[in-house]
Parts: C-alpha cells; sequence; structure tokens
C-alpha cells in the first residue's frame, strides 16, 4: 500500500477514474445520494488529492482545497472517504491526520475547515475538529461545519 498526495494535473486517468469511483460508491451508491459530485473544485490548481493505493485500487482518499474553493479564508478537508472493504483498519485517521498535515504545509497558520456529516462529528473531534455550527442539511445530509484551530492542533 502507498500514499500519495497529487495535484489534479498529476493523476493518471486510471487513479483519476478509481478515485471518481471511489467516491460515487461511498457517497452516491452507499448513502443514497445523487448530488453533483463533479463539482470543479478538483481542477484548482492548489487542490491537494490522498490516495492510499494497493494494487491499482484506491482504499482511501481526501481532498485538500484551498482557502476560498469551499470556505471564506480557509482551507477546506473534504471528500473524506474509505472503501468499504478497508474499513475498520484505521485508515480514516491515518488518511485525516495527512489531511491536516498536507493544508499546514499548504497554508500555514490557517485554520482548517470542513463540513462533516453529524454522524462523524465524534470522529473528527477525536482529531482535533469542534463544531462551528448547528446542524444543515447538505445533499439532504444533516452536515455541521467543523474547524480545527491550527494554533491548538497537534502533528
Amino acid at each position: 500500500m502507498e500514499w500519495d498526495i497529487v495535484r489534479f494535473n498529476d493523476l493518471d486517468t486510471y487513479t483519476l477514474y478509481a478515485l471518481l469511483q471511489l467516491r460515487v460508491d461511498v457517497f452516491v451508491v452507499e448513502q443514497n445520494c445523487p448530488y453533483p459530485e463533479l463539482d470543479d473544485k478538483d481542477l484548482h490548481p492548489e487542490t491537494r488529492h490522498i490516495l492510499l493505493k494497493k494494487a491499482g485500487k484506491i482504499l482511501a482518499y481526501a481532498r485538500i482545497l484551498p482557502p476560498d474553493v469551499s470556505f471564506a479564508g480557509a482551507p477546506g478537508v473534504g471528500r473524506v472517504c474509505v472503501a468499504q472493504t478497508a474499513r475498520r483498519l484505521g485508515l480514516g485517521e491515518v488518511l485525516v491526520a495527512k489531511a491536516i498535515a498536507t493544508a499546514k504545509e499548504g497554508w500555514p497558520g490557517l485554520d482548517i475547515h470542513i463540513s462533516a456529516q453529524c454522524y462523524l462529528q465524534r470522529f473528527y473531534e477525536s482529531m482535533g475538529f469542534v463544531s462551528a455550527s448547528e446542524p444543515y442539511l447538505e445533499d439532504d445530509i444533516p452536515h455541521l461545519k467543523m474547524i480545527l484551530a491550527v494554533s491548538h492542533a497537534a502533528g
């Protein structure tokens, strides 16, 4: 297994296909949530894609968005997912830790934002995020805005 952090232009077509397939499998099929998966944010030249690959398959994925793409003045973490066959192995924690480190490296000193599904609130709190909103619907799924204050974040 290998972790990669790449920008859109560095993705080969097979890797792009595999990461989009994972995102659709998790967010559209598993969660029964039709939404516009292709939102142009992947294409931003500063967006980073974090991938865990094994034998050509993507097991875990997240994207790190630069400030002002999803959150005013702050980088964001999104599309955090682990393949169904790779869950309960601790990959989510490693993936989010890598996402945090990547955002800190890319935009030092800026708090990191995420729009988290409400059922994952405790998970993100365990990673240092705190709730910054009341629950709201995003694509008909309850979410919370959560923020990792970089001045308080470990790692």
